[in-house]
């Protein structure tokens, strides 16, 4: 389906054309830009609330600054759509987030407009300023850069960091701040009060209005006026503002709160900040799916509805004739919750996901044992670490991905003191449209270097449930980490009773025939596995399946009486290759002398873009056919090899 842009949208390849617009024009594109994010959105899917809240700011943005040459760099991304859309890439935005189409993050790869390429949060800061010292070195003192970054993102301490740094090198960095209380969930901490408190504070706004007053009428009078005004707006500053603000205490000028959804006001504040030199603060108030009545009601469910009737709100269901699964991160949400009802040690820990993570299930549940952290992966290990000093079982739920933000606090705050916290890493392996900033494909390989943990992966649902109560026993008493995938298990009745998992034992799937080839699988890329099995077993290829359950201790005994059992192996992980579970099984039989061919399936060593899992594992070759054609070929070799030797 086509959508047709309104007639000032459809003008615009550049912010060269958006620059061709009168100012008054800037709020009927406004409108344009909006309504089309919404179709498109509606349509071909995508992430939604973010970019609605974002239209004005991404309008005054491109009219005011001189991008691509002016650095403007976005945190996250997830509201980087209108920047795209007028950045050339109108006519293709239909493509976003399809398998060899336009990423749904800014990618340098992409578009001389996007800065920097962003997926995860609170990096925008430090971006920009990396920029603006460069410029500085490089004698372009007329360069902008500009970091819009959320009030959910500045939660992460990255933006501390930069927020520290920047104040002290006094570059010439713009930092907008989008206040709209919201990250995926609604935000928490002291922050948020904090910027609730400055946006609604009449003291604070009247004391900076009326400081601003009083140097207008100081500036009229005495031989130098300006010098008196200037100093004492510092003298001011440097007391009542800094104690009453904290951008200004890190020594940025602060400017607003100021109406995120006014255009014309937006560019008259953007160009007179552009003639101020040295860190500035513009703090903008927005409202997450703006334009969109249902979204700005119920920000969490909008901010990534799927698709969707544009006219009735209602959002498309997939329907099916016999029960589905359910979503891993469903059972783990409603597992945890039952885990939790009878092990009062038992809490559950995120950093700003509990819906994602279903973690939301144990809030509602037990709400003082649940712990949202906000967008900090480092503080949710260390804060895990902390609890399970005092004896009790954290279930730290971090995605895949963001567990690497946290990672020396894995080795050196729980590993090291070999404490008690569960990590349940939720979008292990490919994650789908998301792409390569999401993709979860480095977990087995970081975490089994390290040592006291154990690492494991579950092939389904039940699987699931079995590791995490086994991870809760006394008995296990150390790091243990679980990782599952993004999406939908394939037991549809999967509520059956908790077991204990003898840790490092694996399954048998399937017996093969002795002297044939042999499947060993890690987590639920074993399903397919057990599909090509089948295609095998059709062709007369009778395959044996192992489903190894831990890369981390692994089945040494299963292991070695499997390379009695068969002539060659084929490993298959939705992880990468480079160190993962193939590697280790191939340390492992080198190291009991064991000689037979292996092969491995996983993610190769590149970046793997976008797609749904499905295209993604047929790309890498080891979707069901893929791992079916390696067996193959390995069984051809074992045959031929057999013959060889018979000749000889």
């Amino acid at each position: 389906m086509i959508i047709v842009p309104g007639p000032l949208l459809a003008a615009i390849d550049s912010p060269d054309d958006l620059k061709k617009l009168a100012p008054e024009q800037l709020v009927q594109l406004s409108h344009e830009l909006r309504e089309f994010i919404i179709d498109s959105v509606s349509i071909y899917g995508g992430h939604f609330g973010a970019s609605l809240g974002v239209v004005e700011l991404t309008v005054a943005l491109h009219y005011v600054f001189n991008t691509p040459y002016d650095q403007l760099v976005w945190d996250v991304g997830h509201q980087a759509y209108g920047h795209k859309i007028l950045t050339g890439r109108r006519d293709t935005f239909a493509t976003n987030r399809r398998y060899k189409g336009l990423s749904g993050f800014p990618n340098r790869k992409e578009s001389v407009y996007d800065a920097f390429g962003v997926g995860h949060s609170s990096t925008s800061i430090g971006a920009a300023l990396g920029m603006a010292v460069a410029s500085r070195y490089k004698h372009e003192p007329e360069r902008q850069h500009i970091a819009v970054i959320g009030d959910g993102a500045l939660t992460g301490g990255m933006a501390f960091e930069a927020l520290n740094h920047a104040g002290a090198a006094k570059s010439n960095l713009l930092v907008i701040l989008n206040d709209n209380c919201m990250s995926i969930d609604p935000n928490v901490g002291a922050l948020k009060e904090y910027l609730t408190d400055i946006t609604t504070s009449r003291t604070y706004n009247k004391v900076r209005d009326e400081l601003w007053n009083v140097l207008g009428k100081l500036s009229k009078f005495g031989p130098n006026p300006q010098q008196i005004a200037r100093k004492v707006e510092a003298a001011m500053k440097a007391t009542l503002l800094k104690q009453s603000n904290l951008f200004e205490a890190l020594n940025f000028r602060y400017f607003g709160p100021v109406d995120g959804h006014d255009v014309q006001h937006l560019v008259t504040i953007l160009e007179d900040l552009k003639t101020i030199p040295g860190p500035k603060l513009l703090h903008c108030v927005t409202v997450k799916g703006k334009g969109y009545e249902l979204a700005e009601k119920d920000q969490t469910l909008w901010h990534f509805p799927g698709l969707f009737d544009k006219i009735t709100g209602e959002i498309a269901k997939k329907t099916h004739a016999t029960p589905q699964p359910p979503k891993y991160q469903d059972v783990f949400g409603h597992t945890l919750v039952e885990l939790a009802q009878a092990n009062d040690k038992i809490v559950g820990v995120t950093p700003a996901m509990p819906s994602g993570s279903s973690l939301n299930l144990l809030m509602a549940a037990l709400p003082e044992r649940a712990f949202d952290v906000g967008i900090a992966e480092q503080h949710a290990v260390t804060f895990s670490a902390g609890l399970a000093t005092q004896g009790l079982v954290p279930f730290c739920n971090i995605y895949s991905t963001f567990m690497q933000r946290g990672y020396d606090q894995v080795i050196h705050d729980v590993a090291l003191q070999n404490l008690h916290v569960v990590f349940c890493l939720d979008r292990a392996g490919f994650v789908g449209a998301d792409g390569p900033t999401h993709h979860g494909c480095y977990d087995m390989a970081y975490m089994r270097c390290i040592p006291n943990m154990v690492v494991s992966a579950p092939m389904n649902e039940q699987e699931l449930r079995n590791l995490m109560y086994t991870a809760q026993l006394p008995e296990n008493a150390g790091p243990f980490s679980i990782r599952y995938p993004r999406g939908e298990g394939v037991m549809p009745a999967w509520r059956t009773p908790l077991q204990r998992v003898a840790v490092g034992t694996g399954r048998v799937i399937r017996e093969g025939t002795e002297g044939g080839v042999a499947i060993l699988s890690i987590g639920h890329i074993g399903n397919y596995a057990a599909k090509a099995t089948a295609l095998l077993a059709a062709e007369g290829l009778d395959t044996g399946h192992y489903d190894l359950r831990f890369v981390k201790p692994l089945d040494e005994e299963m292991l070695l009486a499997v390379a009695r059992r068969y002539r060659a192996l084929v490993t298959v992980e939705d992880g990468c290759l480079m160190g993962g579970f193939g590697s280790a099984v191939l340390e492992f039989l080198s190291e009991q002398g064991v000689q037979l061919p292996v092969r491995r399936l996983g993610i190769p060593d590149r970046v793997v873009e976008h797609g749904t899992q499905d295209e993604l594992y047929k790309e890498c070759g080891f979707d069901a056919a893929g791992i079916a054609a390696a067996v193959r070929e390995l069984s051809a070799q074992v045959v031929a090899d057999a013959l060889a030797t018979v000749l000889r």
